[in-house]
């Protein structure tokens, strides 16, 4: 007799009238929410717009359940195409039944549609996803508890999960693999988080990440499954899909971090480094506007310098002249080359009159762009 063990909801769906609420839909939708929430502080904080990653999610979500179920469909076909089955029942989603092979590979496709159109990389897209991927996992696996599926082994431990007498099913304790998977998936968002913010992962990496660790533990777990399932060599058909996929994550994140280390400066083409978003451009623009009226006025200054130059030259000349004048004794010479240096002297002093009202000029332009 067991002393303790976990219990099984008597129904996973309850009916407000004529609509039934059914727990694993809730559970899905949830896990939805709660991964976007999560990728969108992440991708604000990699310096990409809010909303940025709802609105690529409208894509991705779709895709990613058309995708789980029909990995479920095609890998146990005979569920609904066999003798006696009614292949209506492939399309009742709502019963269970996503393959999470098949949610991420469709998913991914949604996923780089929505990217293109907003001009974004598909990687880092992911990498700020990957946490709430696995947070979503992890609550979507309560779906299964909702439906009573996709339990283990028979035991008699502490935590058993009860399982009562159903369709496919047969009364008793089992291993609660729903719950195994869902705190590894917890534990596998909590090491992308770390793991990100320790190494500074990028170009995907993050998400290759996630998928090898999530990998790791989906074949532990599904080998204590009994469910029916197809077998290659003695091993049901999702641990050689998660042994597979392990690898390809593993070598994708090696050969990333060598040809693309470090992580993306811009993720989004309209928003720069420590500038934020800019949707009308006239934060790019200023700056570009100001550097003509700055030359311009290193110009008038360069000008203003060489012609003061040139006019001392002049009058240190004509001194010159008149100095020369006077020790020869010539009076009248003298005389005549004062007068000229007189007459310079002053066009000189009438432009330097005219110059000083365009220098205050210039000195007020600054103060009447700040007003």
């Amino acid at each position: 007799m067991e002393l303790a063990f976990i219990p099984s909801p008597s129904t996973g769906v309850i009916h407000l009238g004529p609509i039934p609420l059914r727990g694993y839909a809730f559970c899905i939708i949830i896990g939805v929410f709660v991964a976007v929430w999560l990728g969108n502080k992440r991708w604000i904080a990699r310096g990409g717009k809010p909303g940025t990653v709802a609105d690529i999610a409208v894509w991705a979500v779709p895709f990613g359940l058309v995708g789980g179920r029909l990995y479920h469909v095609i890998t146990d076909y005979q569920l609904y195409f066999s003798e006696g089955e009614n292949w209506v029942d492939a399309f009742k989603i709502w019963e269970g039944g996503l393959g999470i092979w098949g949610a991420i590979a469709l998913g991914a496709v949604g996923a780089w549609i929505g990217c293109r159109r907003r001009g974004i990389p598909l990687p880092a897209w992911a990498d700020a996803l990957a946490p709430g991927i696995a947070l979503a996992q992890a609550i979507g696996r309560w779906g299964n508890w909702f439906n009573q599926e996709l339990y283990g082994r028979a035991t008699d431990v502490p935590w058993a999960l009860e399982i009562s007498e159903g369709p496919n099913r047969v009364a008793g304790t089992y291993h609660p693999t729903f719950l195994y998977e869902s705190l590894w998936c917890v534990g596998v968002a909590l090491l992308v988080i770390w793991a990100d913010r320790r190494f500074k992962l990028g170009h995907g990496r993050a998400f290759a990440l996630y998928v090898a660790a999530y990998c790791a533990g989906r074949v532990w777990t599904e080998y204590l499954r009994v469910d029916e399932a197809h077998h290659v060599l003695g091993l049901r058909l999702n641990v050689w899909t998660a042994i597979v996929v392990f690898v390809l994550a593993v070598v994708y994140f090696v050969v990333s971090a060598r040809l693309r280390p470090g992580r993306e400066e811009v993720v989004e083409p309209d928003v720069r480094p420590g500038r934020g978003p800019s949707s009308d451009g006239e934060g790019s623009a200023e700056p570009a506007a100001d550097a003509p009226d700055a030359k311009a006025d290193q110009a008038d200054r360069t000008d203003g310098a060489d012609a003061d130059a040139e006019a001392g030259a002049a009058d240190a000349k004509d001194a010159k002249d008149a100095k020369d004048a006077d020790a020869e004794g010539d009076g009248p010479k003298a005389d005549a080359a004062a007068d000229d240096a007189a007459a310079k002297d002053e066009p000189q002093d009438s432009a330097d009159a005219d110059q000083t009202p365009s220098a205050e000029a210039e000195d007020a332009a600054p103060a009447a762009k700040k007003l």
